[in-house]
């Protein structure tokens, strides 16, 4: 259900994985982390043991996981990357590595793994460091929605997992990280990224003045939008542009302009002011790749620990079984 195959990841990906990877899993010191479905996130996990190595983050960031074992993981597992990994659910032919590595996922005396969605969602909530997902509309306010005209696309778990519950007191290095420093009874807050490329597969751009689902909702005739992630809580935006360090801003013109500032030639995006951007580079509100020291001309597949299903297969050690459909050798 959630497995991506490596071989359709592009390189405009891979440089959005690097340049996450750099300006917020480094940054931030990220320790525990929710991947949402996609090849963004799957772009991360396998460049975690080439890129993730070269920078010598090994053993500093994201040792912990809340998700689904999606064979994208198996390098980073195999290379020593990842401690833990709790899950929702399973994933379709991952039986046979999941029991083989009890020492990384919660497996039963039996050997099937012991998941917990409940649970999962909890973590997310109250313990996680970051909610890493995508999306297929962001307003100009920061809003996010899979809701659109004519697709009713589900939120999943984003709802939770890209919220900042005001009960949460676990207190972690990422999570102070957002701590304001002018506010002496202010606290943390969980990193919420959103991961997009400006424009989706349908050529229409992701970025827009007005969510789709504003019209759904009158149409329909529910009682509120239907909003994945709210602004409020979305800290990091990611396109190939570069980075919007939502957190940051102080209003929410601030808030438009480092949005307008990574959103490419959308209808936002065009709006951007260079007088505006500079100064929010100045001020590390917006990063591009060569404020973060990330080289546009390295982000090739050829970095990738995984380059298809084969490639993941062989990590396994010939324990991961793809579905059919995803199998293209003999």
């Amino acid at each position: 259900m959630f497995t991506r195959d490596p071989q359709n990841i592009t390189e405009l990906q891979i440089l959005m994985a690097m340049m996450a990877i750099r300006g917020i899993y480094e940054k931030h010191n990220v320790q525990s982390v929710n991947h949402g479905v996609g090849f963004n996130t799957a772009a991360i996990e396998l460049l975690l043991p080439t890129y993730g190595e070269r920078l010598g983050l090994k053993g500093k960031i994201v040792p912990n996981w809340e998700v689904n074992p999606t064979p994208t993981l198996i390098p980073a597992i195999e290379s020593g990357w990842i401690q833990s990994i709790h899950s929702f659910g399973g994933e379709v032919g991952m039986e046979k590595y999941i029991a083989a590595r009890p020492d990384v996922f919660f497996v039963g005396k039996d050997g099937t793994m012991r998941s917990n969605r409940a649970f999962g969602q909890m973590a997310g909530q109250y313990a996680l460091d970051m909610f890493v997902g995508s999306t297929l509309q962001i307003d100009q306010y920061g809003n996010s929605s899979t809701v659109t005209k004519g697709r009713l696309s589900g939120f999943g778990g984003a709802p939770n997992m890209g919220s900042n519950p005001t009960g949460r007191r676990h207190s972690t290095p990422a999570w102070q990280s957002l701590r304001p420093d002018n506010d002496p009874l202010g606290k943390g807050q969980k990193l919420v990224v959103q991961m997009v490329e400006t424009f989706g597969s349908n050529k229409r751009p992701v970025f827009v003045d007005s969510l789709d689902a504003v019209e759904v909702r009158k149409e329909a005739k529910l009682q509120n939008v239907p909003i994945m992630i709210y602004s409020e809580d979305t800290t990091h935006i990611v396109t190939e542009e570069g980075i919007a360090y939502l957190y940051k801003t102080d209003s929410m013109a601030e808030r438009q302009a480092a949005i307008e500032a990574i959103a490419g030639v959308t209808p936002v995006g065009l709006r951007s002011d260079p007088a505006v951007v500079k100064d929010l580079r100045a001020r590390g509100i917006v990063a591009f790749p060569e404020d973060l020291g990330v080289n546009r001309n390295e982000a090739t597949r050829s970095l990738l620990a995984a380059r298809n299903m084969e490639d993941l297969v062989k990590w396994s050690k010939g324990l991961y079984n793809p579905p059919d459909k995803f199998r293209s050798w003999s």
